[in-house]
C-alpha cells in the first residue's frame, strides 16, 4: 500500500508544477494588466489636470483683460467728466465789425460780460468805431457768450487788442477772478477747481447765485494757444490790485495788461476806456503816455478813488505801429 501510495504521489508531481506555473503566469499577467490600468488612470488624471490648468490660465487671462479694459474705460470716462472739452473756436462773436479795407493781422475783441447787468450800447458803439477806423476788425461778445470754454480758447483767435468789460473781484482769497456767465457747479471742471484755476464768484454776499470765475492759473495753464503780443484792457474792479493776473497774461504771450488798482463804477470805466482807446489806437501814443494822459483827463473814480495802472513797467515805451 505504501508502494502504491508513493507511485501516485510521483505520478501527480508534474501536474502540480504545471498548475503552479500557470498560476504564476496568471498572477504576472494580472499585475501587468493592473500596472497598465494604473498607468492609464495616471495618464488620464494628468491630462485632466493639464486641461484644468490650461482652463484656469485662460480664465485668469480673460479676467485680467476684463479688469484692464474696465480700468481703461473708467479712466477715460473719469477724465472726460473731470475735464470736459469742446472744439476750438466753438464760441463765435455775436457781431463783427470790419473796416473798408480790413487787415487780417489787425483784430480786436470786446468781451462785454457787463451787458448782462449794466449794458451800455453807447460805449460799445464808440469803442467799436474807434477800433474800426484804425483798421481793426472787431468781434463783439456779449455776456451770454462768456463761458469757461470761451475763455479757454480766447488766445487762438489772434487778437491784438482785447477789452474785458467784465465783473471781477478779489473776494479775499483769489488774486483776481474774471466773472463768466456760467453758473457754478461743484461737479463741473472738478480738476480745475481743485487746482485753483476756477473759483466760485458772486456779485455780492447777499446774492446766493454763484458763477465760475477765471483765476490767473487758468489763464496761464488752461487757455489754449498763445496771445500774440496782445494789449489787454481790463475794465473791471481790482483788475490790477496785485500783479498775479497781469503776470499770467504776460506769460501767456500778452504785451501789456492795463487795469484798475481798486473798485470802479461802470460809468467811470466806460468813460475812461473810451478816452484810453483814442490815445492808444487813434493817436498812437505809448502805453505810459496813454495811461498818464487818460488819468489826467478823466481822473480817478470819484466813488472809489481807484486809478489805472499797467504791467509790466517795461512795456511803457510800447506803441501800436500804424
Amino acid at each position: 500500500m505504501s508502494g502504491v501510495l508513493s507511485e501516485k504521489k510521483r505520478s501527480n508531481e508534474p501536474h502540480s508544477l504545471h498548475a503552479s506555473f500557470s498560476s504564476f503566469l496568471s498572477a504576472q499577467e494580472s499585475r501587468l494588466l493592473l500596472m497598465k490600468a494604473e498607468k492609464k488612470r495616471v495618464g488620464i488624471k494628468a491630462q485632466i489636470r493639464a486641461e484644468r490648468e490650461r482652463g484656469r490660465r485662460v480664465a485668469t487671462a480673460l479676467f485680467l483683460a476684463i479688469i484692464l479694459a474696465s480700468a481703461a474705460l473708467s479712466a477715460y470716462f473719469g477724465y472726460t467728466i473731470l475735464n470736459p472739452s469742446t472744439p476750438l473756436n466753438s464760441i463765435e462773436p455775436t457781431l463783427q465789425f470790419k473796416p473798408e479795407n480790413p487787415n487780417p493781422k489787425l483784430k480786436a475783441a470786446i468781451v462785454d460780460q457787463l451787458s448782462l447787468t449794466i449794458p451800455n450800447q453807447a460805449f460799445v458803439e464808440t469803442a467799436t468805431n474807434t477800433l474800426e477806423q484804425a483798421g481793426y476788425t472787431v468781434d463783439y461778445y456779449p455776456g451770454e457768450r462768456g463761458t469757461v470754454e470761451f475763455y479757454r480758447n480766447l488766445p487762438t483767435h489772434g487778437y491784438k487788442i482785447i477789452i474785458f468789460r467784465v465783473h471781477s473781484t478779489t473776494g479775499g482769497y483769489p488774486p483776481v477772478a474774471f466773472f463768466t456767465r456760467e453758473l457754478y457747479s461743484r461737479s463741473k471742471y472738478v480738476s480745475e477747481q481743485l487746482s485753483d484755476k476756477l473759483y466760485s464768484v458772486a456779485y455780492s454776499y447777499s446774492v446766493a447765485q454763484a458763477y465760475f470765475g477765471i483765476l490767473p492759473s487758468f489763464v496761464e495753464s488752461s487757455m489754449n494757444g498763445k496771445f500774440q503780443n496782445t494789449i489787454i484792457i481790463m475794465m473791471g474792479c481790482e483788475g490790477i490790485k496785485d500783479t498775479k493776473m497781469a503776470e499770467a497774461f504776460i506769460k501767456k504771450g500778452a504785451k501789456v495788461y492795463i487795469g484798475w488798482n481798486g473798485s470802479v463804477s461802470a460809468s467811470h470805466t466806460d468813460q475812461t476806456t473810451t478816452c484810453l482807446l483814442q490815445h492808444l489806437v487813434t493817436e498812437g501814443q505809448t502805453i505810459s503816455q496813454t495811461v498818464e494822459n487818460t488819468a489826467r483827463e478823466v481822473g480817478p473814480d470819484e466813488a472809489y478813488n481807484s486809478i489805472l495802472k499797467y504791467y509790466p513797467l517795461a512795456s511803457g515805451n510800447y506803441a501800436i505801429q500804424g
